[in-house]
């Protein structure tokens, strides 16, 4: 085929024909390629998306659907959007260092980013425990800006201490914020006696971390509490059907943890997800059984088990799921809740009878938590 410089001296007549020919041409071959790149995309992604043999058709796509449900909710509450820029990619990296040059060894056991005892608490209340051993705590895991959803809670289900005849606590874990007042905290600490503050970054990739601080505490503090529960800072909390499940005949005193069960999840591999966890840092294609992490409820002897053994599992960023981690590898398993229907995520809107017979929901504010409640505790019937 001659150049279009060759073309240049003929005719202008065959020289327009060729340059008309060249560009159908040229237009017909990058719509073919654009078609067959997107071809090629589609078939990728439809590989990925259905390549576990373990799982069916049905089962990808609920879970897939679990996942873009919440993702949906955290839009549609104002959340911002969540992606992997590069102070999250630093993190990561962070994270895969810790896996690889553990911070500490001792004794040939490798402590790690997600071992507690690699911080110190910085605000404490080591009294709370030890002046009435407590049937149940509670720890909000919250960052140390959100005063707004601590006040919510001590305003409604955090505020009684007693509970079905039962002693109950609550509590606020909070990490490092550079955007926090530490004069303020210490005053808010010495109003309420309700936080802990941890040496750790308070950020979302930090979550396992901030986990693990709350189970130290509740070893080393509260040992004497017959339950605790880590329980989310934008949650419903029905604590009279808490404590009515936990007094059951038939619930565990030990090695006992419950909540809402997710039973073979796949791990999430695309970078643009909140739930990204990379290769290096978790391998296996689905997590174990775990607790979602809104909120779990377990027997108090757990937490020292889960410091300990949180010695020899490699840190990953998905707090619940590396607490079914750290069940798995202690050999235990999780126990169904009595009646699962109460641990339920998002509601479409509020009914009083409903939420009567629940005991956890998500919800999209701290002024919706309070006025929920306060329906919710008005005198008469809710159903």
């Amino acid at each position: 085929m001659r150049s279009p410089a060759d073309f240049d001296e003929e005719t202008g007549r065959r020289s327009d024909f060729a340059k008309d020919l060249y560009q159908h041409k040229n237009h017909l071959f990058r719509s073919w390629f654009l078609e067959l790149l997107m071809l090629c995309l589609l078939i990728i992604v439809l590989f990925v998306a259905f390549s576990d043999s373990d799982l069916s058709w049905f089962e990808k796509l609920y879970h897939h659907s679990q996942y873009h449900s919440l993702f949906n909710h955290s839009h549609q509450f104002g959340s911002p959007a969540y992606r992997v820029t590069p102070t999250h990619k630093n993190m990561l990296n962070t994270i895969h260092k810790s896996i690889e040059s553990p911070a500490l060894q001792s004794g040939g056991l490798q402590y790690h980013q997600a071992y507690p005892h690699n911080y110190q608490f910085v605000m404490d209340n080591t009294e709370v425990c030890k002046n009435n051993a407590p049937f149940l705590v509670l720890i909000v895991p919250v960052a140390p800006i959100n005063i707004a959803a601590r006040e919510a809670i001590r305003q409604t289900w955090g505020k009684d201490r007693l509970v079905q005849g039962e002693v109950v606590i609550t509590l606020f874990m909070l990490g490092l914020h550079e955007g926090a007042d530490v004069e303020k905290l210490k005053q808010e600490n010495e109003q309420h006696h309700d936080l802990i503050q941890s040496n750790f970054m308070d950020t979302y990739l930090n979550l396992t971390i901030k986990t693990m601080v709350i189970m130290d505490w509740l070893a080393t503090r509260c040992p004497t509490a017959a339950y605790a529960m880590k329980v989310d800072s934008d949650m419903f909390l029905n604590i009279d059907n808490l404590v009515l499940m936990l007094q059951k005949p038939g619930i565990p005193k030990l090695n006992y943890l419950t909540g809402m069960l997710m039973w073979d999840i796949p791990v999430i591999r695309s970078k643009s997800s909140k739930w990204y966890v990379p290769e290096e840092m978790y391998p296996d294609p689905k997590y174990p059984t775990y607790t979602l992490g809104m909120g779990y409820v377990f027997s108090n002897d757990l937490p020292a088990k889960f410091v300990e053994v949180s010695k020899s599992i490699k840190p990953f960023n998905i707090e619940d799921a590396y607490i079914g981690m750290c069940m798995k590898k202690l050999g235990l398993s999780l126990t169904p809740p009595p009646n699962p229907s109460q641990f339920k995520t998002y509601n479409s809107k509020y009914d009083r009878c409903e939420f009567s017979t629940i005991i956890t929901y998500i919800l999209g504010s701290s002024e919706n938590l309070i006025k929920y409640w306060s329906d919710y505790k008005k005198p008469g019937p809710h159903c």
